[in-house]
């Protein structure tokens, strides 16, 4: 059979970069031909050769009530009809906001934008400008979006700041950010004695998704919260991954812990390209048109996309459906361990909500350089041995994974079956 992928694969390569529209779609890190879909509905995904997929990427977290859910597509379908865009107020934005809100305490104001990076980005911004100070803190593993500033590796101390890690990033722009290594509480308190009074924020997956899944310990994200209020510099949690997505009040709420600014994405559009970055009034009324901080967007606040993403709040905010996500996904993590112990594979796994992440060692990892020596040949081997067998996971190890409340306990035991069979041969 012509394997239609191929034949779409081919085609895209002429007239789009390596063929996709985002690096990972590629499969560049597992090899093979990315999968381009047709359809999907509930927890599957179809691809060209219309071969059924349980889905475990989720659009990469958004999806968390599956694909298609009626109350959602109902709530799309009304908005087209009254208009695509207008470059003007609506209601509807004004609902989204305070429900978001109303679910995030720590945010009395929030400015929606249409992309995770721009929310990033634009915090990154407000940051700077509401303590009038340049240097920003990351941690190594941490992924805050393309913009320049944040595209970086560490540098050779403490002492010395970060260097590019894309062309096209000039050394000048980086120099102001200090990257530094996950959970390492001595590293983070040195870089506040050297630099405090300079810092103006201190950016944070709190429970990071984009080294696979690797919690912030308590003792850590605590020490980020002390410093930055100690040296007042503001701690800006990344939540576009893990807000509504690791429970109703993101990763702040499992951790208790109170950050200035808070960006979000993914979950909060249902899958419509929405995003947004909130906090305090006195930090956010530095935003334009109020205050000094210029950020606009030509599509903020899209009608179509608020619109989706309201719905998938009214969903996930009612009673028991994070009790239930989490426990599926658990069991999902559980079953995966007891498959690979049972034939004597390293592994291990965590779950949140409905976000988790597995390595193929013994011990969770840390920081992003254990994370670095998993065996990707293993990875790629389960990779394609799960895409084969229809369970299609993130084509990269670094990379979290997400159940939805459309998979069924007959899909998690598929899973665990066909990961089982793989150890088995290995």
């Amino acid at each position: 059979m012509t394997d239609q992928n191929d034949i779409l694969f081919e085609r895209a390569r002429a007239v789009i970069p390596g063929g996709v529209n985002s690096p990972v779609r590629a499969f560049k890190a597992v090899g093979g031909t990315p999968r381009f879909i047709q359809r999907a509905q509930g927890a599957y995904f179809w691809d060209a050769n219309d071969k059924r997929y349980i889905d475990y990427i989720g659009s990469w977290g958004p999806m968390i009530l599956g694909h298609g859910h009626p109350a959602v597509v109902e709530a799309v379908q009304k908005a087209v009809l009254e208009g695509f865009s207008y470059g003007a107020p609506t209601e509807r934005e004004i609902e989204l906001a305070e429900a978001i809100l109303a679910l995030v305490p720590s945010m009395e104001m929030v400015r929606l934008v249409s992309s995770g990076t721009e929310a990033a980005m634009s915090a990154l911004r407000l940051a700077r400008g509401a303590t009038g100070r340049k240097t920003i803190v990351k941690f190594e593993g941490c992924y805050h979006g393309h913009a320049d500033a944040l595209l970086v590796k560490a540098g050779s101390g403490l002492a010395t700041f970060g260097n590019p890690t894309s062309a096209g990033v000039p050394p000048e722009v980086v120099q102001h950010t200090l990257v530094l290594e996950y959970n390492n509480l001595q590293q983070l308190e040195e870089a506040f004695a050297l630099h405090g009074k300079d810092i103006a924020c201190l950016m944070i997956e709190a429970i990071a998704g984009n080294m696979n899944f690797v919690r912030a310990t308590p003792e850590f994200a605590k020490r980020c919260r002390e410093l930055c209020t100690q040296h007042g510099a503001l701690l800006i949690f990344d939540e576009v991954m893990t807000g509504f997505r690791v429970g109703l009040h993101g990763a702040q709420g499992v951790l208790g812990i109170t950050p200035d600014l808070t960006v979000l994405g993914k979950v909060i559009g249902g899958g419509m390209p929405l995003a947004a970055f909130g906090g305090p009034r006195a930090i956010m009324e530095q935003l334009a048109p109020l205050g000094p901080v210029y950020q606009a967007g030509t599509l903020s606040g899209n009608p179509v996309a608020t619109a989706c993403g309201l719905a998938t709040l009214k969903e996930i905010s009612k009673p028991g459906f994070y009790e239930a996500l989490a426990k599926k996904t658990r069991t999902l993590v559980d079953g995966l361990k007891a498959a690979a112990a049972a034939e004597g594979q390293p592994f291990n796994a965590d779950s949140e909500g409905g976000m988790f992440g597995f390595f193929l060692m013994n011990e969770l990892p840390q920081n992003y350089a254990t994370v670095m020596t998993t065996d990707n040949a293993q990875f790629n081997a389960l990779f394609h041995g799960l895409l084969d067998r229809g369970v299609y996971i993130a084509p990269a190890l670094y990379e979290a994974g997400f159940v939805s409340a459309a998979h069924s306990e007959d899909d998690i035991a598929a899973t665990i079956e066909a990961a089982r069979d793989i150890f088995s041969k290995r």
